[in-house]
């Protein structure tokens, strides 16, 4: 039985960063650095234009001197507040109250809060005291593709059911001047921050993906390629070079898993260039086919779990053909893949 997933609905951080505004803060506290023009010309070229941050740039916890316990309340409180507006925007778009949801799974990584997403969003959005909840907070830009998921198994346990799904990231958190090798300019300029929230049910309540099958895999051996680490100064977020191959050494899987099944849409996470066209290359697509996901890196970033819901939701404006099979595919730290098989229903 398949899940179907309403329109997404995003919202950014308050304050738009461009790509010039990066590489001015990073000549200003890194002036002597030794490599300080290849950053330049990296952080560039990252295929990045605008982004937008919770918080100004020269915020104490952004590119200031803040420590982990301030950069953590601060990354938690934006994460939720966001998250707030977004589910509350995807419920009136579905004409649903919070007293009609079933279950609620979040995707949160980007600071540390206890409870989580989904507790604190059952009090601001008025949600039965008996719904189910799922809080996802170690996936990071997986998370989303894995919460619809976990979504997808929920309304095939319990058909009729409506599930709230709801991804917040403040990946600004990571923004940190005392990281400063090239891998950690380009995190600077990579990441944006946001929250999205849709709703998955048993049957359709509007256009949208219905997810038929799903994957979900853990690349062997792959603990170092992406990492986020914990210490006194604040979040940080670390690779190897091996990281630059490891969507590319995960896609023979995920062809296996698809077998003759040829994709004629694709929901791509916009963690690179790189990651889009090698993946949309793999299941036999174009760049035209892959333009959500270019669109959505240069004008809003990567913007971890949040991207394929926002990649979805620009899917929305220019929709394929009604029973169009499509593929959405999100990588994250581990090396991890969440992927869906899906159709297009107008």
């Amino acid at each position: 039985m398949p899940a179907y997933v309403s329109r997404p609905c995003t919202v950014f951080g308050d304050h738009k960063v461009t790509t010039e505004d990066i590489a001015d803060d990073i000549r200003a506290h890194h002036p002597g650095h030794p490599r300080l023009g290849a950053i330049l010309r990296v952080v560039r070229g990252c295929g990045v234009e605008t982004r937008h941050f919770s918080r100004p740039i020269d915020a104490p916890t952004v590119s200031g001197p803040a420590g982990i316990e301030d950069r953590a309340g601060a990354a938690f409180a934006d994460a939720l507040s966001m998250a707030e507006r977004a589910a509350t925007a995807a419920l009136r778009a579905s004409g649903l109250a919070g007293e009609d949801i079933d279950a609620i799974v979040t995707a949160h990584c980007t600071g540390w809060a206890l409870p989580n997403l989904d507790v604190g969003l059952m009090d601001r959005l008025a949600l039965r005291p008996t719904a189910r909840h799922l809080a996802l907070t170690t996936l990071a830009c997986a998370g989303g593709a894995q919460a619809l998921i976990r979504a997808a198994d929920m309304v095939a346990a319990r058909p009729g059911s409506k599930v709230l799904v709801v991804a917040a990231e403040v990946i600004s958190s990571v923004y940190n001047h005392n990281d400063t090798s090239i891998e950690s300019m380009i995190y600077k300029a990579l990441f944006g921050d946001s929250a999205a929230a849709t709703i998955v049910t048993s049957t359709p309540m509007g256009p949208g993906i219905a997810i038929e099958d799903s994957l979900e895999y853990v690349l062997p051996d792959s603990l170092d390629r992406y990492r986020g680490r914990i210490a006194p100064d604040g979040f940080h977020f670390d690779s190897t070079k091996k990281a630059l191959s490891a969507a590319d050494d995960v896609l023979p899987t995920i062809l296996d898993w698809l077998g003759p099944y040829r994709a004629e849409f694709a929901v791509v996470h916009p963690g690179s260039p790189r990651i889009i066209q090698d993946t949309a290359a793999a299941l036999g697509l174009d760049a035209h086919a892959a333009r959500h996901s270019t669109a959505t890196l240069a004008a809003e970033g990567n913007l971890g779990g949040v991207s394929v819901f926002r990649v979805l939701e620009r899917t929305h404006d220019e929709p394929p053909a009604d029973d169009a099979r499509g593929v959405a595919v999100a990588y994250g730290p581990g090396f991890t893949t969440a992927a869906l098989r899906c159709r297009w229903r107008s």
